[in-house]
């Protein structure tokens, strides 16, 4: 089976993922992510595919798990890992609308990652329709938190992962029209400055202001940034009335390294910030994190595979190691080959700019419906 035969079409699957777009889910909305879920589950169900709903938990939304109809059902074969959370509250819709220009889409969360998610139906949707059989039984996982670290699904990803011989990421493509092979280990954190109240204005020296803490933590907290492992402060609340000296303030910081040893020393660092400065408690407490993956023989023989398809497409596939967390680094970090960034080329991520190149997705299509009709 040749996928550059397959008759996939870029403006039908335009249509269909506007549909995904459109329907706004953001990761801290359950009901909005549950109702994406819903939009999927449908289409998937419509294709053949058996659907199963696992509730969700810790204040996330569900799980959508799709098995596809096939002889060896049961059996370990290939499961395709996709969040269907994005960083965009609702309404983003209304300031990045879906819109068309040239070779350029854009809209909330096109690129990460519900383009990708939705070639891999389309790829599946082809082969079917191309009376093919892939040798291996496939897997859909559709989950809610990646966003935020994958703290609700963590195993649930790994468990399906455990059933299957590859786990096929269709998170964005690298901009060189490359896949990922490894990422980064990641670490979450979360900060709080306790202090001491009092009138901002009559008894201003009585106060201890957990926010001026805070702020100093921040500048320390940057100033631990090196080339190994890099730190970040990325959320802060902090206060309730100008006129009082604030008791609390809460925060959130991101480390990010390329070795997990680096990681490591990166966590003790942090947390040695805790203690009390001037009358004002700091706590770090650790939160999610996502463990280095380094690629192995595996991994390194299905980016082979798909390089090879690739190319019989007239595409090089460049691959590298990729900064920023996905599923990928639980599965691939287990063993299990593992290929990430199989999904659009496209830029601008989480912002209000977010686009995809409209052309990637036929081209990262049948380049997953190549690897589908051939990994065994």
């Amino acid at each position: 089976m040749n996928p550059a035969n397959l008759p996939f079409d870029s403006e039908t699957m335009l249509a269909g993922l506007r549909t995904w777009v459109e329907c706004e889910s953001p990761t801290w909305d359950a009901s909005a992510v549950n109702g994406m879920l819903d939009i999927a589950a449908r289409d998937m169900a419509i294709m053949g595919a058996t659907i199963e709903r696992i509730a969700g938990r810790q204040g996330f939304g569900g799980v959508v798990r799709a098995r596809f109809p096939h002889p060896k059902q049961g059996e370990p074969g290939i499961l395709i890992a996709g969040h269907m959370d994005t960083v965009h509250p609702v309404g983003t819709i209304d300031k990045l609308k879906w819109r068309r220009e040239g070779n350029k889409c854009y809209g909330p969360g096109i690129y990460d990652m519900k383009g990708g998610n939705y070639l891999s139906l389309e790829a599946i949707r082809q082969l079917a329709r191309a009376s093919f059989t892939t040798p291996l039984p496939i897997t859909i996982l559709f989950t809610p938190d990646e966003e935020v670290g994958t703290p609700s699904t963590r195993d649930i990803i790994e468990a399906e992962a455990a059933r299957n011989k590859y786990v096929l990421v269709p998170e964005p493509g690298r901009a060189d029209n490359g896949v990922t092979t490894g990422r980064y280990a990641i670490a979450r954190f979360n900060l709080e400055a306790t202090g001491r109240p009092s009138h901002a204005g009559a008894t201003l020296s009585a106060g201890r202001s957990a926010i001026r803490e805070m702020a100093r933590q921040i500048l320390a907290i940057d100033a631990m940034t090196t080339e190994d492992c890099t730190f970040s402060v990325g959320v802060v609340h902090g206060g309730q009335w100008v006129n009082c000296v604030a008791t609390t303030a809460t925060g959130e910081a991101l480390s990010m390294a390329k070795r997990q040893a680096d990681l490591d020393r990166g966590v003790e660092r942090m947390l040695a910030l805790s203690g009390t400065t001037n009358d004002v408690a700091f706590k770090v407490t650790r939160g999610v994190t996502r463990p280095v993956w380094e690629p192995d023989a595996g991994t390194m023989a299905l980016y082979e595979k798909a390089r090879g398809i690739a190319k019989s497409l007239g595409a090089e596939l460049p691959h590298a190691s990729s900064g920023g967390g996905s599923d990928g680094n639980f599965t691939g970090a287990m063993g299990i080959p593992t290929l990430d960034g199989l999904g659009v080329r496209g830029g601008n991520g989480h912002t209000l700019e977010e686009y995809i190149e409209v052309e990637s997705l036929v081209e990262r299509g049948r380049l997953m419906a190549g690897l589908l009709a051939t990994l065994e």
